[in-house]
């Protein structure tokens, strides 16, 4: 048979490496694709969102399967437009997918299925947002020093109320002579400010425990967790004054921090069965020490050493069985793979987010491992047959680094040429899936064959070890090997679970 995967990323290529290993698989087509995709597959000028060109291919290549992988086009509708064609493919309806689309409708949806979640607002302007978190509880006692009209002390309760507080003091029309200062005590402790803004710093610089999120699709960047409230004040300008993420900062989830260990579970169905995969781990955080902005993931492993049996079992019947029951109750009914990203806290697991398909790093890792054929487990959960199969995986873990391009996750250069790669991708139990490739275009000579770099996450570099210590040398050892400029990584993948497991 003939399939067809839909989009360009790294998540995009392992999936075409994997399905072209399948006896029952004859051609494998990626619509764009990347340099990566076109040593494994046959690449399709074809974008994700152009869904009557797809459709049209579909039919006349006579493709047999689609495979989408990024969210985009599953939260536009890009299986239903498949359907209303009589084309097989593998993915959740528009109406399912919001459940990645739109975080308002995931939490919504949560609560009423009862599925273990952080506590959260809901809000769709930023004056209210900004209101909410300096309206947060404090205990802090505001004085005048030197000659002013305002000499009582001002016990203030909010972050509010000390700002407002400050700029009383500091106004000029209360103070009757020079050097007027702000003292501001906390639990005994004072401290005294010569001007309105060092004050103010202080206060905004209190730690606070919150996390805020752009409603809509933000490529996974818009989701900030806060340690202040200068902070949050600084996401809530960036969502919902700026709008960086454009409609996806309409509305903004504003919820409590959850503390924990994270991992991710991806899960099979067809709504009927679910079939967890083997749990993985990915790093959100640009530096090590999971510090910086978030990404679309700098790395993930598999499995993840902290998902016992037992907790499969508790994460299946709290929260991956009553989601896929919700959305049915709904009308919704969900094909796919379900990804949930969860905060192991010490009140159980809980919710962070839900994807509609394969994480990405994740993906890479996982299938690393899968020994099954993944044409017939797709296969299987078009055509709601999902309970006659059994996976079977490798029990080597494995892990994914992501090399990432100059800049990322802001502004980043392309067109770098990439060196080394054949070496790397020669190494026992190695796989280097192509994230942000292309081939290099002169517009005189035309293609040269030349691998460069289109991308802010360029290469996913993954590899199996007898233990995880072991992959994560191996896939450090083909990181090493492969050059171009620019080119940075985090260092410390998978180093928490090597620590914890003494693997």
């Amino acid at each position: 048979m003939k399939v067809l995967v839909i989009g360009k990323g790294g998540r995009e290529h392992a999936l075409c490496w994997k399905l072209k290993q399948s006896p029952r698989v004859k051609t494998v087509f990626c619509a764009p694709g990347n340099a990566g995709t076109a040593l494994d597959a046959q690449n399709v000028s074809i974008e994700p969102g152009d869904f009557r060109a797809l459709t049209q291919f579909v039919k006349r290549e006579g493709v047999g399967l689609t495979i989408v992988g990024p969210e985009e086009p599953l939260t536009n509708g890009i299986v239903d437009a498949f359907q209303r064609e009589g084309l097989r493919i593998f993915g959740p309806r528009r109406d399912a997918a919001e459940l990645e689309g739109s975080k308002v409708f995931a939490k919504e949806l949560m609560r009423q299925a009862g599925i273990p979640t952080a506590d959260y607002r809901i809000f769709r302007s930023a004056p209210d947002a900004e209101l909410y978190v300096l309206s947060r509880e404090v205990s802090l006692v505001v004085r005048s020093k030197g000659r002013s009209t305002l000499r009582h002390t001002l016990l203030c309760r909010t972050a509010a109320e000390t700002l407002e507080a400050i700029d009383r003091i500091m106004d000029p029309r209360e103070q009757l002579g020079p050097g007027v200062q702000v003292e501001i005590e906390e639990r005994g402790e004072r401290r005294v400010f010569n001007n309105a803004a060092e004050a103010r710093d202080h206060v905004l610089g209190r730690p606070l425990g919150l996390v805020l999120k752009a409603d809509g699709l933000a490529a996974g960047k818009g989701v900030y967790v806060c340690d202040n409230l200068r902070q949050a004040l600084e996401a809530i300008d960036q969502i919902m004054v700026r709008r960086i993420y454009g409609k996806a900062g309409d509305r903004m989830i504003l919820e409590e921090r959850l503390d924990g260990q994270e991992t991710s579970i991806l899960a099979l169905t067809d709504g009927r069965t679910i079939i967890p995969l083997e749990s993985s781990q990915d790093h959100k955080r640009a530096f090590d020490h999971d510090e910086g902005p978030n990404t679309g993931g700098m790395g993930a492993y598999s499995p993840a050493p902290i998902v016992t049996p037992e907790l499969m079992e508790q994460v299946e019947r709290e929260i991956l069985v009553p989601v896929v029951h919700a959305l049915k109750r709904a009308r919704r009914p969900f094909r796919g793979v379900i990804y949930a990203g969860l905060m192991l806290t010490n009140q159980g697991p809980k919710v962070l987010e839900f994807n509609v398909r394969f994480g990405d790093p994740e993906c890479q890792a996982v299938l690393m491992r899968l020994k099954s054929d993944l044409f017939e487990v797709l296969d299987a959960v078009v055509d709601e047959r999902l309970d006659t199969i059994n996976l079977k995986w490798d029990p080597r873990p494995a892990v994914t680094v992501v090399m990432a391009a100059e800049g990322y996750p802001g502004p980043y250069e392309r067109d770098r040429v990439i060196n080394n790669l054949e070496e790397a991708d020669r190494m026992a139990d190695v796989k280097v899936f192509h994230a942000g490739t292309n081939l290099r275009t002169d517009p005189t000579l035309g293609r040269d064959g030349r691998i460069v770099t289109d991308g802010g996450r360029v290469l996913d570099v993954t590899a199996l070890g007898a233990t995880l210590a072991e992959a994560q040398t191996r896939a450090y050892e083909a990181v090493r090997a492969i050059r171009y400029n620019g080119a940075w990584y985090r260092r410390d993948i998978a180093d928490k679970a090597i620590k914890a497991s003494g693997s």
